[in-house]
């Protein structure tokens, strides 16, 4: 059978594997991508690592007959694609007993949640099955719906854009099946709740529940058209293209069902949207310098929705209560509060109440998985893309810190890392030099010298009740303890940091007070004190337990959440797609060179391919490669006892493999070329297949036998006081297979990859002129073959003969056989 780039009629666009390239530039990369690109090839390798730029339309070769194709198959027999990469993985993790993950990493847009949601249908269709089975997967594909609904929105550079981070841990038993798994979630942007920039949407779900609550529904929550509410009308964007808000809000309360929420829960958790999008309409006016609510009316929705008083309500939004500690004396001080302190309060109960919610879908996602600890698992991870607006906030701080921790897992493993494994082994090697953004990720976060997050958190902790000039003080800071950086740059009312994608300039407004992250205890006791258990549930806080030292910042949890994730990352073996965003139209074939080769740059594809050129494709220690590679000579089968190093030569001897296609380190063998590795396991495949037919050809031989013996008896019982017949008449073995398929593979490779060949034989065919042809004969359980020969007349095997598939008729087709 020829492989895809061994076939004479398929159009070929660029090299599948850039580390084919014949020059090592960036803008032979750039244009190997755009070739593969305009011909809707989407996937390129560079050794094992997956590039993928964004089609931005739906492509063809994402259906069940792909998945059927890759797998189990090497890398090089099929064109590249996510599907390779997910089965490498899944039968990584089978082979070698490890845990694997794979980091999909690019800027916003590019395209990453996309292939985590085919990474994650294909290792749910090529996994085991079982009641308890089949439920996991079902959990692990509707979890996708749900959180996207409440974690992902339309911003300028994506229409579905990721608002949080997710690493999906799929959890597997010893056979392959899933049997559990665990979500972890990584910083809601929650500020989007309350603003948006223009040409933005808020959440996918609120935009959801008005377009898709039935009409009864609409008048217990209030539902109107989305112009109607505050939270919803500052960007003026309220429909997106390509994206149904209403048979989304359908799909969402379908993957409610299948985490098993009940009909209480489900009506909560619509209560608790709706009740958001009615607290951003109670607005304030000031009176004697104080704030007061403009409209008493708009109270009235969102004190029903949340189980409390309107009056209530209004209090707490315009008034809060402080213990004053003053000459060992305590005294309560009830404050009331301006119009911009007002408005901070109702966005910070806004914000409070939607993270808590999604904090809530996610434990709801995970408590259906039910979480086993196997020790096998696969990890996904799909997180927000960098981030370069207009005006870059805190937010994108936050982001932007967590693609550099990213980036730096990325050129740990498998630039910095394998150039020093080299060394070590003592390989011989030139080393290849690249930049190593961990000077970035020091500046950000180090604590001595001081990095900007523990500067803002310093200037965060003596902040009280008033946050003017915060944002002025933390830029005089940040002068002086960073100012000197090279990678970092100051002035005006920001500040400019060199990331590895490039330079990104932050306003420094609001970095204080999005940093303190503050809920006052007056909007936690609103919400205990509700009438709804579901409300109260989320607020389990102890307002009246004093807590010692600093307030955990925003900054601080995703320093710690960032360090995790890097620490779970760093247990797994990885794998990595690096996504490309060709163009800022979002229009499919439109390709703009520069923004394409930039990101070339920043991700660092050249270096990669630089690297994976003058590396080795596969390194394993000696007792694993032997472990694996043992039954390939009758020497090393079933156990090498002797030194190691000799019998991996014998293994590599028995496969003709030239000694300069691969090195025996000190403890590891490297092997150059991905061909020599496939070349190893096509003979390791073979020498299982041999065992495996003659294991097959015994257990049938027996279970034929079997068979006959019962028919004989059957036959006797029928002839018992009859007729008498010839002695050897019913002693006639039924074979099946007159064509000896064994001889002839390519005959098989004729047929479906999963179906088994009942009965094979050659037979004649004739024609209206009864002329009669041969045909190979094959019957499976799904269909008849009718196999014939043609002689090829073009291309390089002109005049050779090859079988073809002449008739293939369905067996359910067939209403008639007759003996003639």
């Amino acid at each position: 059978m020829a492989y895809h780039w061994q076939s004479t009629n398929v159009k070929h666009s660029g090299v599948d594997d850039m580390v084919l390239l014949p020059k090592i530039q960036e803008s032979a990369i750039v244009d190997n991508l755009r070739k593969r690109y305009m011909d809707d090839w989407i996937f390129t390798y560079i050794g094992p690592v997956l590039i993928s730029v964004n089609p931005f339309k739906q492509l063809s070769y994402f259906t069940e007959k792909e998945i059927e194709i890759y797998q189990g198959a090497a890398q090089y027999e099929n064109p590249p694609h996510v599907y390779a990469l997910a089965d490498n993985m899944y039968r990584n993790m089978l082979i070698d007993r490890e845990s694997q993950c794979v980091i999909i990493s690019g800027e916003s847009g590019a395209g990453k949640t996309v292939q985590a949601k085919y990474i994650m249908h294909f290792l749910a269709k090529v996994s085991g099955g079982g009641v308890r089975v089949q439920h996991v997967k079902d959990i692990i594909l509707e979890s996708n719906p749900l959180l996207e609904a409440f974690g992902n929105a339309k911003t300028v550079r994506n229409n579905n854009s990721s608002r949080f981070g997710k690493y999906v841990e799929i959890q597997f038993s010893k056979g392959g099946e899933p049997v559990g798994g665990k979500v972890s979630n990584f910083l809601l942007e929650k500020s989007r709740v309350v603003g948006q920039n223009a040409n933005e949407r808020n959440f996918h779900a609120f935009y959801q529940l008005i377009a898709g609550v039935p009409s009864q529904l609409k008048e217990t929550l209030g539902i109107t058209t989305a112009d109607y509410y505050y939270y919803l009308n500052q960007s003026g964007s309220y429909k997106v293209e390509g994206i149904d808000d209403k048979a989304d809000f359908t799909e969402t309360m379908k993957a409610m069902d299948v985490m098993e929420m009940t009909d209480e829960d489900k009506m909560s958790v619509l209560q608790i949207t709706a009740s958001i999008l009615h607290l951003g309409n109670i607005s304030f006016t000031e009176k004697g310098n104080y704030a007061a609510v403009e409209n008493d009316d708009y109270l009235d929705f969102p004190a029903f929705l949340l189980g409390v008083t309107p009056q209530d309500i209004k209090t707490k939004l315009t008034s809060r209560v402080l213990d004053s500690k003053w000459g060992g004396r305590s005294e309560v001080i009830d404050v009331t509060l301006n119009t911009e302190q007002a408005a901070y309060t109702r966005d910070a109960l806004a914000k409070a109440l939607y993270s808590r919610l999604f904090d809530y879908l996610v434990e709801v996602v995970n408590k259906a998985l039910k979480e086993e600890r196997t020790g096998l698992s696969t990890g996904i991870l799909d997180i927000y893309g960098f981030e370069i607006f207009q005006k870059n906030g805190f937010e994108q701080f936050c982001i932007n810190y967590v693609n550099e921790k990213l980036q730096q897992i990325f050129i740990e493993l498998t630039l910095k890392a394998e150039q020093e494994e080299y060394v070590q082994e003592g390989i011989k090697w030139t080393p290849i030099d690249y930049f190593n953004n961990k000077i970035v990720c020091e500046l950000i976060e180090t604590k001595s010298p001081p990095g900007i997050m523990c500067v803002l958190d310093d200037v965060c902790a003596t902040l009280h009740a008033v946050t003017e000039g915060a944002d002025d003080t933390l830029l005089q800071k940040l002068s002086g303890a960073v100012g000197q950086h090279q990678h970092y740059q100051g002035g005006g009312t920001g500040f400019v940091i060199h990331h590895y994608a490039g330079k990104v300039s932050y306003e420094c407004e609001g970095f204080c007070e999005r940093n303190r992250d503050v809920l006052f205890n007056d909007i936690v006791q609103l919400m205990q004190s509700s009438e709804n258990p579901f409300i109260v549930s989320l607020f389990p806080e102890n307002v009246k337990q004093q807590t010692r030292g600093r307030p955990t910042t925003a900054s601080c949890k995703i320093k710690h959440q960032a360090n995790v994730l890097v620490e779970t990352l760093m247990k797994c073996t990885p794998h990595y797609i690096r996504c490309i965003k060709p163009n800022e139209t979002k229009q499919a074939h439109d390709w703009e060179e520069n923004r394409v080769k930039h990101q070339v740059e920043y991700l660092g594809l050249k270096e990669n391919i630089r690297v994976r050129r003058a590396g080795f494709a596969y390194r394993r220690p000696f007792a694993k490669f032997l472990n694996r590679y043992a039954i390939v000579t009758p020497e090393t089968w079933p156990t090498w006892r002797g030194e190691p190093r000799q019998g991996i030569d014998h293994i590599m001897a028995s496969v003709s493999m030239d000694r300069d296609q691969y090195q025996l380190g000190k403890s590891k063998v490297f092997i150059k070329a991905p061909e020599s590795l496939f070349l190893l396991e096509e003979v390791r495949d073979r020498k299982f297949d041999g065992y495996a037919r003659a294991i097959q050809k015994a257990f049938r031989q027996y279970i034929a036998k079997k068979h006959m013996f019962r028919l004989k008896e059957q036959a006797a019982d029928l002839l018992t006081n009859k007729k008498q017949r010839r002695r050897h008449s019913l002693n006639r073995n039924f074979v099946g297979d007159y064509i000896g398929l064994e001889d002839k593979p390519q005959l098989r490779a004729l047929v479906g990859k999963r179906e088994r060949i009942e009965f094979a034989d050659t037979v004649h065919k004739y024609d209206r002129r009864f002329k009669a042809a041969k045909r190979d004969m094959l019957l499976t359980a799904k269909y008849l073959y009718l196999v014939g020969r043609e002689v090829i007349k073009k291309g390089p095997e002109k005049g050779q003969v090859r079988e073809i598939i002449k008739r293939q008729i369905p067996v359910d087709s067939i209403k008639q056989v007759s003996m003639r």
